[in-house]
């Protein structure tokens, strides 16, 4: 069970590596529909991701107890862990070993490197988002993970949306349907949020790769039960999906955080600091292990 939740916490961050670009994004010509000017469509675009841009928290802080379920198909993990979350500055998960509750790894993604930290067995993986050739070509930062997490909009590659940005996204208006849907597209990145038509909340997020030699990876992220977080609303369920056959091996794994009493804590270090006994590892090293089982 320890293994099992050192490999739960380095195989989920390959995944949100493969799946996260930074590349500049286009804007989509607006279509009007019919009886309706094109004017008038575009400003009800605009008004809808102003919405969801706005339901953003104002907290600095977000910290919860979490339960974590890992399912890969032929194995299916539960344990508690916990959620650190700084804005602008980190996003810590820590996992605790059931029943004794001793921390047993934790994954620390900051704005300058990613950390992961082996307690079982006293070892650690340290690295600059561009010192490894597999983070570095699919282009992973550190915003638009930290997006996917707080439950926004972001724009590849930079660090935060502006009001003035809001014109970069599309969207397609679906008065029909309970949801409308947000997104971005260029070269072979597709990035799409649905947004509920009466609140705007984003309820799911999807980031999509996909290149003829180089194959496809997926991440879809879900929200559901929103608590109020100041005078905001926050997902306390989060579901992740993500598929990849861009590795040896198709991948496919599910991890659920029940975020449990939502805080804004912020009497917390927003370091770890690894004690000097730990072995450093190498992340090329882990790679290849991991791809291999």
């Amino acid at each position: 069970m320890k293994k099992q939740i050192i490999k739960t916490l380095i195989f989920c961050t390959l995944c949100a590596f493969t799946a996260c670009g930074t590349q500049k994004q286009v804007v989509n010509d607006g279509k009007s529909s019919a009886g309706t000017t094109e004017a008038s469509m575009e400003k009800q675009k605009m008004e809808f991701v102003r919405k969801v841009y706005d339901n953003a928290t104002f907290s600095k802080n977000i910290v919860s107890k979490i339960d974590f379920t890992l399912n890969t198909g032929s194995q299916n993990i539960s344990v508690g862990g916990s959620l650190h979350m700084r804005k602008d500055d980190v996003i810590r998960i820590q996992l605790f070993v059931p029943i004794i509750g001793i921390e047993a790894g934790r994954l620390e993604f900051t704005k300058d490197y990613v950390m992961i930290v082996d307690r079982i067995h006293s070892e650690y993986i340290k690295a600059d988002y561009n010192q490894v050739d597999f983070l570095k070509n699919n282009g992973l930062n550190f915003y638009s993970l930290q997006a996917l997490f707080w439950n926004e909009l972001f724009i590849p590659g930079k660090e935060k949306v502006t009001e003035s940005a809001l014109k970069t996204f599309d969207v397609d208006l679906r008065e029909s349907a309970t949801t409308s849907v947000v997104s971005l597209k260029k070269d072979h990145m597709n990035y799409q949020w649905l947004a509920d038509n009466k609140t705007a909340l984003i309820s799911e997020a999807n980031v999509s790769y996909s290149h003829p030699q180089n194959g496809t990876t997926s991440v879809q992220c879900r929200y559901d039960k929103f608590k109020p977080l100041g005078s905001k609303k926050f997902p306390s369920d989060i579901a992740i999906n993500m598929n990849t056959n861009a590795t040896q091996k198709a991948r496919k794994v599910s991890v659920r955080l029940g975020l449990n009493s939502i805080t804004t804590d912020s009497d917390w270090a927003p370091r770890t600091t690894v004690s000097s006994k730990y072995k450093e590892v190498s992340v090329e090293d882990v790679l290849r292990k991991i791809m291999s089982l």
